[in-house]
């Protein structure tokens, strides 16, 4: 009996691993520092997880840091918003850059664009320091 929870404990460690590393985004750039840097981690809600909806891209906010897909660029980009708006027809964007970009991103932003957003304590991003760097190495970035 002790071998099949033992076997449930490690299934559990497994899938909890999982769920967590879905939750992470490494920084592969400077575009944000000082907020964070390249080679940090940060951790994310995403707007479709298994199906589940764990914020509402339509309902960002200026000052919210997003992961999104750019038409720009072939990897997904974190950088904050720092303006909502909305065409004549009534659809919503976002403007958006990085903190330390001395212009926003060249096109604008899209809710259908937007993969997740960077979970905050206060006013402050959830950053687990450094680490990211492994995951760099590996991909060759």
């Amino acid at each position: 009996m002790s071998d099949k929870k033992e076997i449930l404990s490690y299934v559990a460690i497994i899938i909890i691993g999982i769920i967590l590393a879905q939750h992470m985004n490494v920084v592969v750039s400077g575009s944000m520092e000082p907020t964070f840097y390249r080679g940090d981690i940060v951790v994310i809600e995403k707007t479709d997880f298994l199906g589940f909806n764990e914020i509402n891209a339509s309902n960002l906010k200026v000052g919210d840091i997003v992961v999104y897909h750019a038409t720009w660029f072939n990897e997904p980009v974190i950088h904050r918003i720092i303006q909502v708006n909305e065409t004549a027809d009534g659809k919503k964007y976002y403007v958006i850059k990085g903190d330390n970009n001395p212009v926003s991103d060249p096109y604008v932003v899209y809710p259908d664009q937007i993969a997740a957003k960077v979970v905050t304590i206060g006013n402050n991003p959830l950053v687990i320091p450094k680490i990211g760097y492994i995951t760099i190495w590996i991909r060759g970035l």
